[in-house]
């Protein structure tokens, strides 16, 4: 995973770049403050104006270290542009994979260190998780929504930061999924998200600053999915 422009300076969401290379629907731009996605969570979006009017970024498409970004139109771009990602579709994933570290440090604390299966972090306000939790109570589960929310209304900081990928690895619960892992960066380090004194884990992900700025959530659904896993549906209310 390279150092992406949203990680460093997560505020920039206006900001002016060129095209490097284009084909009918894509561009490559010379500097991208999109989330491409990944790890269960969508990209960003925005709003690309050009010569010729505005067009939607509706997606980012990887290609080995190229990164495409989608249009929704068939257009062949060249030039200098104006992006301005979409604020509102980064704020609902930010505040929910926030949200899903939260309940993952939970299900980690309350059922003897369960890891992660699998992930889904939408732009509509709603994710889900997976666990492998082959004895769990769904009811015990749900009994998560508050404490999740009480966490949320406690103000906890969340800060991002780096160590090395032996560190990362040798680290119990710091790489939490059986599933998948934020490969390390060029330098080879691991990006560390940590919330106050709950939870810190690698993740490549958008993230908030502080709990409070999430709105509360509720568990929507629990499902059994095969033999071991459990999926929790959670939304932003």
């Amino acid at each position: 995973m390279p150092h992406y422009l949203c990680h460093e300076q997560p505020d920039l969401l206006d900001f002016e770049t060129a095209v490097i290379a284009a084909r009918p629907g894509a561009v490559v731009l010379g500097r991208s403050a999109l989330h491409p996605g990944g790890g269960g969570q969508v990209s960003d979006a925005a709003t690309l104006t050009h010569a010729q009017g505005a067009v939607r970024i509706t997606g980012v498409a990887a290609e080995g270290d190229v990164l495409w970004h989608l249009l929704d139109a068939p257009l062949e771009l060249d030039g200098n542009v104006h992006v301005a990602i979409d604020a509102a579709r980064r704020a609902a994933v930010a505040q929910l994979h926030t949200v899903t570290h939260i309940l993952n440090a939970l299900v980690y604390q309350r059922f003897a260190g369960a890891l992660v299966t699998g992930a889904q972090i939408n732009a509509d306000g709603t994710a889900r998780m997976d666990f492998d939790l082959p004895e769990a109570d769904n009811d015990a589960l749900r009994l998560l929504e508050e404490p999740v929310n009480e966490v949320i209304r406690s103000a906890m900081e969340v800060r991002t930061y780096y160590v090395g990928t032996d560190e990362a690895k040798a680290t119990q619960g710091l790489i939490r999924s059986l599933s998948v892992a934020p490969p390390p960066t060029p330098d080879g380090t691991v990006r560390i998200v940590e919330i106050g004194d709950l939870d810190r884990q690698a993740c490549g992900g958008t993230h908030l600053t502080n709990t409070a700025q999430s709105r509360p959530i509720r568990i929507a659904k629990i499902e059994n999915k095969g033999r071991r896993n459990r999926r929790v549906r959670i939304e932003l209310v």
